[in-house]
């Protein structure tokens, strides 16, 4: 036996130690299921930043619930308790989308759909439980009473990825939702090369429908006056706590001032010419653009490698640009669709 999500369970149990990779901040899961034709090959990996210990977390959990699908995601936390809330997500949110997923009321059929390839109706089920499953996990964590996560809390992005085999034409679709600034790009390959395709949007206090909501909270939008390209969210009338993001877990002295945990959910077609969805935390996209990442990704001997090699090229592009600064924490997974193949026998489908 694999490792099993159980809708009513409020963690991931394991049941086989040879099937499943645990350390601190990563989490790779598989589980036995019988084979439908679709494979997934992926990698994770977290590189400690030396701003002190390691806030960030990941999760790649392979068959995660059937049709072949896969689960990934990246939780950087932040505050004095962020590492404890980055990892209490990334342990509950599998489960718990799952039992949102097939606990949410049964919608009245609508004859709309995205371009006649897969039911609107569905797309509509998977927002719904992406929203309610990060509501009810920011709800556990604030009833965490030996956990003070007044200033503490951690992003999220995760994507789903599913195999549908009830709509026409057969296909596969992604679901991403996020939360906070961390980032979900898709590598697809062009006549001209892979090419990156960012599917989240970093969801920072400076956006101008983030800053508008916060401010009609009573909450307050400034930068410092040594970053002045950084916008944080304070509180109404004191200088604290500075929160750099506008979406995120936890940080509840924020929640009555703009501060929300609900999720932008996004819907994604898979075409043959995508090859590689990589999530990572800001640590990697501060100093790499997506067409960077894609590219080492592709460039990497072999699958296991990927996110080791884009988290490291991370931390030594932080030394170069930044020397005097601190170097955040860098975590990447990296989720193959097919097989890893050398770059310059790569070509687009037409």
């Amino acid at each position: 036996m694999g490792i099993c999500i159980s809708i009513a369970s409020s963690e991931i149990h394991d049941q086989a130690e040879d099937q499943h990779h645990f350390h601190e901040n990563v989490l790779y899961l598989t589980e036995t299921i019988p084979s439908i034709g679709t494979h997934t090959h992926g990698s994770l990996y977290s590189k400690q930043g030396t701003k002190g210990l390691n806030q960030d977390a990941a999760i790649l959990y392979q068959e995660y619930g059937i049709k072949g699908g896969a689960f990934c995601g990246v939780f950087d936390g932040h505050g004095k308790n962020g590492h404890i809330v980055s990892n209490m997500v990334r342990n509950r949110l599998p489960s718990l989308l799952v039992s949102q997923k097939y606990g949410v009321a049964k919608l009245e059929p609508t004859p709309e759909s995205d371009n006649g390839r897969r039911p609107r109706q569905d797309l509509v089920k998977w927002k719904q439980a992406c929203v309610s499953a990060f509501k009810v996990m920011d709800k556990e964590i604030k009833l965490q009473h030996n956990l003070d996560c007044s200033t503490s809390g951690t992003t999220a992005v995760v994507v789903v990825r599913q195999l549908i085999i009830v709509s026409l034409p057969k296909g596969e679709d992604l679901v991403i939702a996020n939360l906070g600034d961390s980032r979900a790009v898709l590598g697809t390959m062009t006549e001209k090369g892979i090419k990156a395709v960012q599917l989240t949007t970093d969801l920072k206090p400076g956006l101008p429908s983030e800053a508008e909501r916060i401010r009609n909270c009573k909450g307050r939008v400034l930068a410092l006056k040594e970053e002045p390209h950084i916008p944080r969210v304070w509180l109404p009338h004191e200088d604290s706590p500075g929160l750099a993001m506008s979406r995120a877990f936890g940080d509840f002295l924020l929640k009555d001032h703009g501060l929300i945990a609900v999720p932008d959910v996004f819907y994604h077609r898979l075409s043959p010419n995508d090859h590689v969805i990589v999530l990572a935390t800001d640590g990697v996209w501060d100093v790499l653009n997506n067409d960077q990442v894609a590219s080492i990704v592709m460039e990497v001997e072999s699958e296991q490698e990927a996110a080791r090699t884009v988290a490291e090229a991370a931390t030594a592009s932080w030394k170069r640009k930044f020397p005097s600064s601190k170097v955040d924490d860098c975590t990447v997974v990296c989720l193959f669709l097919q097989d890893k193949q050398h770059p310059s026998s790569l070509a687009p489908e037409t």
